[in-house]
């Protein structure tokens, strides 16, 4: 059976790019290809973004569409998200590894942030001014800020295209989605999606490739007027670098080393599974992944007993079976970082409690698997509390007085999610005003919404996705005077 071979979409049509360049996609669970996809050349990406300018021109179609219009796109695209979550779903996992029914049901829910987005097209409003200028009439409308460069990893692939993609439609703007070059397969498949929702020629491209012939063209071209980013923070640094050029509104969120605090007030069997949650759901490849935890040092015995035996219970295997919990990693990189990390952490004195290596079933030695992992740290300066390792590892340190686990938890360069686990009402809302962290779960973790914004402190990036005020960072401010005196103007010398 031939492989199925996934080709670029730039303005509405379907290429294989300029270079002719091919890669393969490898499955993490079995280590084969799976399929192959086409790159893009610098060529290729001047050439998308001429098609996103060019149909941002007020006598294109896009741009002659009304808000509701736009709206009603958005509408149609997120019918067909939920239609076809199953088969999005499927490739992601062949794709990355990720847990089928995981991808189904993120991809499923990813359309209510398409319709989130589509009845905010028209809530666009500006102001008329109480200016101080009796006979001036000024006031203000929301424009689409321009040309937009969205840049996405290969984790949650669908919700991050979503949180970009869903507001910069909305608001009127064209964009160039560039999927990550490490399974980027479910972006092209998405894009028969864009074409079959009518949005027209030109309004979102979706590309791959490496950063010299992809990521730094498009990041750097200077009819880019909005970059919205999620990676890592070394590559932050060459995307603000590389929008000197064009001076690019910018957006980064950049994942983290998020922390979660357990005080031995709380429900024991909440708190486990959700640890369990922050730390093995998703096999650990989550950019709010909480594996930084702080236990109050009266409970931690008992709640790593508590782990322990619902550890026993997790299914490591196949991610398209129903029953798997944890599947491979994306890539054997990763495998190999972690098993560094952890080396590094024994030696500074860190236990591992259990966990610590790829699994020993025979039938998963081809894929990129490892054992959910549980290290106790006697301080926070272990390797495992430091590095974020994109795997299923735990790290739990104790800790004695809420100040200190406040001190723990921000004794880090990053900021993006926390958790917090009490049964003390009060104690939640203290701890989660000084977390410095951009958001703050009480009594649970890992959950999202397109209603609730998303972003972090420090170097987990700045800007905010989804909630009503992402859109806004998708448009600009254009302020209308209007001289309704019935005289000539006055002395042009003169400001008025």
């Amino acid at each position: 059976m031939s492989k199925p071979h996934y080709q670029l979409y730039i303005n509405g049509e379907w290429c294989d790019g300029s270079s002719q360049q091919r890669m393969d996609s490898i499955n993490p669970a079995t280590g084969e290809v799976w399929a192959t996809f086409a790159c893009a050349s610098a060529e290729d990406v001047a050439r998308a973004v001429s098609g996103a300018k060019a149909a941002l021109d007020h006598h294109s179609q896009w741009a002659q569409l009304t808000a509701t219009e736009r709206g009603k796109l958005l509408y149609r695209l997120a019918e067909l998200i939920e239609q076809n979550a199953e088969k999005l779903g499927e490739i992601e996992t062949k794709d990355s590894g990720k847990l089928a029914h995981e991808t189904v049901a993120q991809t499923r829910y990813v359309s209510d942030y398409y319709r989130y987005f589509a009845g905010l097209a028209d809530k666009l409003e500006g102001a008329t001014l109480p200016i101080d200028k009796p006979n001036m009439h000024v006031f203000t409308r929301r424009e689409p800020l321009g040309v937009v460069a969205a840049v996405v990893p290969w984790n949650a692939q669908m919700f991050l295209t979503a949180t970009k993609l869903g507001p910069a439609l909305a608001a009127g703007c064209t964009v160039i989605l560039k999927a990550s070059e490490i399974a980027p397969c479910p972006m092209f498949a998405f894009a028969e999606l864009i074409e079959q929702a009518g949005i027209p020629k030109g309004v979102v491209s979706i590309i791959t490739g490496d950063a010299g012939n992809c990521a730094i063209p498009l990041t750097s071209h200077p009819d880019i007027d909005k970059i919205a980013f999620t990676g890592g923070p070394d590559a932050a640094r060459h995307v603000i670098r590389n929008s000197a050029n064009n001076f690019a509104v910018t957006s980064l969120e950049l994942g983290g080393k998020s922390p979660i605090i357990v005080f031995d007030d709380t429900d024991l069997e909440s708190a486990a599974n959700g640890l369990i949650a922050g730390n093995f759901g998703a096999s650990g490849q989550s950019c709010v992944a909480g594996s930084r935890g702080f236990v109050q040092r009266s409970l931690l015995p008992a709640l790593i007993e508590r782990i322990e035996q619902k550890a026993k219970s997790i299914v490591i295997g196949d991610p398209l079976q129903p029953d798997t919990h944890v599947g491979p990693l994306c890539t054997q990189a990763q495998i190999e970082r972690i098993k560094d990390t952890l080396r590094k952490a024994v030696a500074q004195g860190a236990t591992i409690r259990f966990g610590g290596q790829p699994p020993q079933d025979e039938t998963l030695a081809g894929g990129n698997y490892f054992c959910p992992t549980l290290v106790e740290c006697p301080h926070t300066e272990i390797e495992t509390q430091t590095v974020e390792m994109f795997g299923p590892v735990m790290s739990l340190v104790a800790f004695d007085t809420e100040e200190e686990a406040i001190a723990m938890a921000n004794d880090s360069d990053y900021g993006l999610g926390s958790g917090v686990f009490t049964q003390n009402l009060a104690r939640a809302h203290r701890i989660s005003q000084k977390i410095r962290s951009g958001i703050c779960w009480i009594n649970t973790y890992r959950a999202i919404s397109p209603i609730a914004p998303f972003g972090g402190y420090n170097q987990s990036g700045y800007g905010r996705e989804a909630g009503s005020e992402s859109i806004l960072a998708y448009t600009r401010t254009k302020t209308t005077w209007i001289d309704i005196s019935s005289t000539p103007m006055a002395n042009p010398f003169v400001m008025r």
